[in-house]
């Protein structure tokens, strides 16, 4: 095996390792929260959408992620899929 195929295994398990989106977070986040708070708990979002003071945003990937639903500023509803 190349070091450098073996550097790059190294540098996505070290990434994939070191992700907010993991269920401990996810079971700190609560209704009302600020979106400062969120970010500096998550980090910034992957992509975020809205119109009228809603807005959707999504951490992480497709199969592994958190999506939040803000009115204005706070949490209104939250979900998770593929936290362990």
């Amino acid at each position: 095996m190349s070091l450098r195929y073996l550097s790059l295994i190294v540098a996505v398990v070290l990434v994939a390792a070191c992700s907010p989106v993991t269920q401990e977070n996810f079971a700190k986040l609560q209704a009302g929260m600020s979106r400062v708070e969120v970010e500096e708990l998550l980090g910034k979002p992957g992509e975020c959408a809205g119109a009228l003071g809603m807005s959707s945003c999504t951490w992480g990937q497709k199969n592994r992620f958190i999506s939040i639903q803000f009115a204005g500023d706070k949490v209104m509803m939250f979900s998770g899929q593929g936290l362990k």
